[in-house]
């Protein structure tokens, strides 16, 4: 089952104007255009929003707009270098799929196919991608779909920011679609238009052969293309300072075991490439590209840059079962994604000193078969509020802050939410009685506190008068509770002054 995202960058030419508009020295206070040549003559390409305000649109002839906004500041296209931008772009999104092209000029075509699982599923690796592209000030539609054709389509057609659609139900909503989203020429949809077709469903349902004859056999290449009739190949992109190794067959291979012995193969030229270059691998993407065209993808991630060939090897093979050879593959490409300088340890400085234990290689391999996302650690972060004075990090990661020194202890669990108990105390400042939590009432037999936490009133005006007086209490059981109490106990501005259980000490 093949999956194709379609990422869509809808304000990609006037992100230009935005720059220039927003950094120049001093900024740009004037109409600014984009304009480049169209057939015979310049015409507006992008617009900032001081000229949509008078009038001018994409598309008008630039000698109007200059007559109709006098002063209007012009900038000419260089759609080299935004073609140039998109590339690296794509580059950048090969941390989401090995699979990665350009899709002038305004857009990304991404197979994540078997990649999906890797970041929590199809829709929150669609929300993920939007994410970052907005962080980079990238305005950006995904859609996820069987085919190329159908998911570039629903990306810049159906007015959604991200769209999942299941496998093998492209069809219906493909028939809503204006006949633009086929990809079809300006002049052709204006012909079909004339002819009275305004959907794709009309064209679907149409014989072939008058359509052909009149406009040509583009319209059933995209409709076929669409719908998954015809393959439209992703032509991954790579950059040439990436360490890779490829391999050619005269005859096309199909056994997992001669899949194997080549993968191996490659991963020895690789690991020399990257030994010559001082850097180890933190990812590596192993293309099958088969007989018909199509490609095969498999990923493996590494918590540490590692340059090992028999434990790279392992990892690829691992993965072998997931690949489907078809007619047979005729070539196979290894490359490393992402590296990282390596630099040569001493494991022991001498013979009665112990080596550390190395769990990376095991690290490595629960989190290329449950996802990385699932393998972390918890580390402290300075905060008073408990719930925030931990982290999740990378299992190996070294950026590790350290946590604020209480001089009350802490519970060995802390519950993910306070969860509500009833209890019966005397205010302001007693602990409670007994208390019931989970339908079961306990019995305070010792108690110390109060410590009182405040909120982070920096981060939040909400937060400048709330209060937590915490208490640590043992039942007569011998169990031992950490408890609070939401506000100081006189107040009610400082809370609600209902209970809580927090933690559970050992």
């Amino acid at each position: 089952m093949v999956r194709v995202v379609s990422l869509y960058l809808p304000r990609w030419p006037t992100d230009r104007l935005r720059r220039l508009s927003g950094t120049a020295t001093p900024p740009i206070d004037k109409p600014l255009v984009l304009a480049g040549r169209d057939g015979g003559r310049r015409s507006i390409f992008a617009l900032d929003a001081n000229a949509s305000k008078l009038g001018l649109s994409v598309g008008m002839a630039l000698a109007k707009a200059q007559a109709l906004v006098p002063g209007l500041v012009v900038v000419d296209a260089d759609s080299r270098g935004d073609g140039e931008a998109l590339e690296r772009l794509a580059l950048w999104a090969l941390r989401f799929s090995p699979v990665v092209m350009a899709d002038p000029p305004d857009g990304l075509i991404i197979d994540t196919t078997g990649a999906d699982h890797l970041h929590g599923g199809e829709a929150v690796m669609l929300t993920s991608m939007v994410q970052r592209f907005a962080v980079a000030g990238l305005e950006a539609c995904a859609a996820i779909a069987d085919t190329r054709g159908a998911a570039h389509a629903f990306a810049r057609f159906t007015m959604r920011t991200t769209l999942v659609v299941p496998p093998g139900e492209s069809l219906p909503l493909l028939r809503r679609l204006p006949l633009a989203a086929l990809r079809l020429e300006p002049q052709t949809v204006a012909g079909l238009q004339t002819l009275g077709f305004e959907r794709i469903g009309d064209l679907i349902d149409q014989p072939r052969a008058p359509l052909t004859q009149r406009f040509g056999p583009e319209i059933g290449r995209r409709i076929d293309e669409a719908l998954g009739r015809s393959a439209e190949p992703v032509d991954p992109i790579r950059s040439p300072d990436l360490p890779q190794a490829r391999r050619v067959f005269a005859e096309p291979i199909a056994a997992a075991e001669t899949i194997a012995r080549y993968t191996e193969k490659l991963v020895t030229a690789l690991c020399a490439d990257m030994e010559t270059k001082g850097v180890g691998a933190r990812r590596l993407d192993l293309l099958f590209t088969r007989v018909d065209n199509s490609i095969q993808a498999v990923r493996v991630g590494l918590a540490q840059p590692v340059r090992d060939v028999k434990r790279l090897t392992r990892l690829l093979c691992d993965k072998i079962e997931t690949v489907d050879p078809g007619f047979g593959i005729e070539l196979m490409t290894l490359v490393a994604s992402a590296t990282e300088l390596l630099e040569h340890r001493q494991a022991i400085s001498s013979l009665v000193e112990e080596a550390d234990p190395d769990m990376s290689d095991l690290v490595d391999i629960l989190a290329n078969r449950v996802g990385a996302q699932r393998i972390y650690r918890y580390a402290s972060v300075e905060s008073d509020v408990p719930e925030r004075s931990v982290m999740r990090v990378s299992p190996f990661s070294s950026q590790v802050t350290a946590g604020w020194k209480a001089s009350w202890p802490r519970p060995s669990r802390l519950l993910q939410h306070p969860e509500p108990i009833e209890t019966m105390a005397l205010l302001p400042d007693h602990p409670p009685v007994s208390f019931v939590w989970r339908g079961m009432r306990r019995r305070v037999r010792r108690a110390d506190g109060p410590e009182r936490i405040f909120g982070e009133w920096w981060k939040r005006d909400a937060e400048m008068i709330a209060v937590r007086d915490y208490f640590r209490v043992e039942d007569d059981a011998g169990e031992r509770f950490w408890i609070f109490r939401a506000g100081n106990g006189e107040d009610a501005d400082s809370g609600s002054h209902d209970w809580f259980l927090h933690g559970i000490f050992a």
